[in-house]
């Protein structure tokens, strides 16, 4: 006999999600603290690192140690170079790593980290700068470093357990806080992150129109002056499902397209030239556009359509783009 089992009672579904706001509304009130204390030490620490001539090395232990290792991540990502060096590997010889011309980042709830000692010896004798991320000023960390980052001391998520929730939420909202000061200040572009992320739909969505184009031969153009039966052979050839229409100086003055052909479609139409068929003063794009910015530009036009030519500032076509490149190379 099958058994059958009671449905979650309405208390029991309840409880999870109170104590999820708990939590949340716990770690929130930290990053408003956080908010708050942001002064003069962080703009210092910013135009450290900005300055170096070297790397910004992240070190911590637990989950500041994770904390660390996903700053020194976002860091190398966004034009900061950043390395992650394990405290107890740096006294086993990875000190050998760190060089003048570097500065670290010590990640500690309570500056009294013992793995880190090493480390923070090491900066001292060899006059490498320390930032130190801490919720204790006064610790040994915050005592030894050059500039302190301090996160407040707000009560963890989970209690009187006290493992590290609020404390890291909060490490890694400043990491994020530095990195993004540090893309903008040094006029970090998308283009610049694009070649720290080839891959993937962020490396797609951060793609180029130059990177995704047809160019050469394969871009089909012809005058104002041409016949349509030369335009057909155009647009036939290149399989585009349109030609450009060019002047004297290579301009693009016009293209020529399906719909083009649909509306003046007739028993005249090969007597007619391609500049009385196109459509004038067509969108374009330019070679440094943002490939999302130019399948917008498509998905948007009136009636809708799939390619965009790629002109340089003469408006001379240099390439011709499709939807269909932006979908392979996953731009959404």
């Amino acid at each position: 006999m099958t058994q059958m089992t009671s449905p979650t009672s309405t208390s029991d579904s309840d409880e999870p999600v109170a104590i999820a706001r708990r939590v949340l509304a716990t770690e929130i009130a930290g990053l408003e603290n956080l908010s708050d204390s942001i002064g003069q030490d962080f703009a210092a620490a910013v135009t450290l690192i900005r300055d170096l001539k070297g790397r910004l090395i992240c070190a911590g232990i637990g989950k500041s140690g994770h904390i660390a290792r996903k700053i020194a991540a976002t860091l190398a990502s966004t034009g900061t170079p950043a390395q992650f060096i394990h405290p107890t590997e740096a006294s086993h010889g990875d000190l050998g790593m760190i060089t003048p011309d570097d500065a670290v980042l010590a990640l500690s709830k309570s500056g009294e980290t013992r793995e880190l000692a090493d480390m923070l010896a090491y900066s001292r004798r060899f006059s490498i700068p320390l930032i130190a991320m801490t919720c204790q000023s006064d610790s040994l960390l915050g005592r030894e470093a050059d500039i302190v980052l301090a996160c407040p001391d707000a009560p963890e998520a989970c209690g009187e357990t006290r493992a590290p929730t609020t404390s890291t939420t909060v490490m890694l909202a400043l990491g994020d806080a530095l990195a993004v000061a540090l893309l903008e200040t040094r006029g970090f572009t998308a283009s610049d992150f694009r070649a720290f992320h080839p891959g993937g739909t962020l490396g797609g969505a951060l793609s180029s129109v130059r990177d995704l184009m047809h160019a050469g031969e394969e871009v089909p153009t012809i005058g104002p002056n041409s016949p349509m039966s030369e335009a057909l052979i155009a647009m036939s050839e290149k399989r585009f499902g349109c030609v450009g229409v060019v002047d004297g100086a290579g301009a693009l003055v016009g293209i020529v397209t399906d719909g083009d052909l649909r509306r003046h479609m007739g028993p005249d139409l090969l007597n007619q030239t391609a500049g009385e068929v196109m459509t004038r003063a067509p969108r374009v794009a330019r070679p440094a556009t943002l490939a999302a910015e130019a399948l917008r530009m498509m998905t948007e036009m009136d009636p809708r359509v799939t390619v965009l030519f790629v002109v340089d500032d003469d408006r001379r076509p240099v390439g011709i783009l499709h939807m269909h490149d932006c979908l392979r190379a996953g731009v959404a």
